[in-house]
């Protein structure tokens, strides 16, 4: 009810517990996003193809297994995956450093490492945006979303630095160890959280029968295509994915390679740049009330391509590389958490507990599919022409990603739906919503 102050997350114990898996976890992870590279790059040798390539393996997953995720996790309770998930990823990336004292470290582990680290992501990811609705009401979830970028705004400032800094200071695969290190603490967090979580019913066919994966796979992706919201929404962040990845897949070489700027240098700037992050959390609970959900989520959408653009001007001159580097990455994320929030609240606050799992997984099998295709798409273009025409031309292909939102009925949306969203033909689907009062909030990314 408005005008009623809500109490503050930060005593919600439970939320508390999840906010410091994801910040220890992103943390970690933002230190293995610079080291991987650099080991590909200058420890063994990998040419720019191969190092795209190590992009596009780490996503593929969201290809190959999401959909059936999805249908999968709607079955079970989260928690054990999201546990499991987080060690097994620990003892995964724990191989790099292992390997590398044995003196058997190759490009063939990075890739294999990437693809299982990859896999267990896609199965967390979608476990962790489908469980939170046990954690948080529904009335909590733009702010839970906005504490939750604050965590990762704060993995931001705090990882490339970090990772930037311990490559310098000792070997890069040592410093993957931490990665490992922080999945072990995000599993202890989440096992530690003692809400039990209902165990979700088998849905029936209209036999009575259960029923099947395909079918499950098959009612989500209607539900998600069918939306006139989520539709015009996952078809921007896929498009932005795909030129984003075509860009960061080869972002490295420019930066390692071609202009060989320093590891430590590099990491400072953009972890000094991350507060845009911060001022996107901040950001990302008012500009709702103050313009409308769904022109927050085109205003947001609009600035990325022209900060990818900025970033791929990089000079090698480091006093001008820092200032272009501070601005482009203080734009990319204040309006990447902007969106996020505003996106994946809409999102989750229409969609009944029942069809969670599936619209996640329906969601990143769309959005995070066309990743590894960027990175591919990517490696081939730097590897037939020079690394900057490669970067500047996949920037410039990213400014098609507001079309679909822009010319979507998301322009007129002011607050989000109080009942569930409209098919096609406006009309309601009355049996997915009979249990609107049941639905809370969740958080994820993208």
């Amino acid at each position: 009810m408005k005008g009623i102050a809500r109490p503050s997350l930060w005593r919600h114990r439970d939320f508390v517990k999840i906010w410091s898996a994801a910040t220890v976890s992103v943390i970690g992870s933002q230190v293995t996003i610079i080291a991987l590279p650099f080991i590909a790059l200058t420890m063994l040798g990998a040419s720019v193809f191969q190092v795209s390539l190590l992009a596009a393996v780490e996503m593929l997953p969201f290809l190959l297994f999401t959909l059936p995720a999805g249908a999968w996790l709607d079955r079970i309770r989260r928690r054990p995956v999201l546990i499991a998930a987080d060690l097994g990823r620990g003892l995964v990336l724990l191989s790099i450093p292992v390997a590398y004292v044995a003196g058997a470290l190759t490009l063939g582990q990075l890739y294999v490492v990437a693809f299982i680290t990859g896999t267990l992501t896609a199965f967390f990811d979608i476990a962790d945006q489908s469980y939170l609705p046990a954690i948080l009401d529904r009335d909590d979830i733009v702010d839970g979303n906005a504490h939750l970028q604050i965590s990762y705004s704060i993995a931001q400032i705090g990882g490339p630095t970090l990772g930037g800094n311990l490559i310098a200071m000792v070997a890069a695969p040592f410093a993957i160890a931490v990665d490992a290190l922080s999945f072990f603490v995000s599993g202890g967090f989440i096992s530690a959280i003692r809400r039990r979580e209902e165990a979700p019913k088998r849905r029936l066919d209209e036999s009575g029968r259960p029923a099947s994966m395909r079918s499950e796979i098959a009612e989500g992706l209607r539900y998600v295509l069918g939306n006139r919201y989520l539709r015009p929404i996952a078809a921007c962040t896929a498009t932005s994915n795909l030129f984003a990845a075509a860009l960061f897949g080869v972002f490295p070489v420019l930066i390692w390679q071609e202009l060989m700027l320093p590891p430590a240098f590099y990491g400072t700037v953009v972890g000094l740049a991350s507060i845009g992050f911060l001022a996107g959390a901040a950001l990302s609970n008012r500009l709702p009330h103050t313009i409308g959900i769904g022109r927050t989520i085109v205003v947001s959408a609009a600035f990325g391509a022209p900060s990818f653009l900025l970033l791929t001007l990089t000079p090698a001159d480091l006093d001008i590389a820092a200032v272009t580097l501070f601005v482009g990455w203080f734009v990319v994320g204040m309006s990447q958490v902007i969106y996020n929030v505003a996106q994946i609240s809409l999102r989750q606050a229409i969609t009944p507990p029942e069809m969670q799992s599936r619209m996640n997984a329906t969601m990143r099998f769309i959005v995070w599919g066309t990743i590894p295709i960027g990175s591919v798409l990517g490696g081939a273009m730097a590897t037939l022409m020079p690394v900057r025409v490669a970067l500047v031309l996949a920037a410039i292909a990213s400014f098609s990603s507001v079309v679909p939102v822009l010319a979507s009925p998301l322009r007129a949306l002011r607050d989000i739906p109080a009942e569930g969203p409209s098919t096609e033909d406006g009309s309601q689907t009355a049996s997915l919503y009979a249990s609107r009062r049941a639905v809370t909030g969740t958080i994820g990314t993208y």
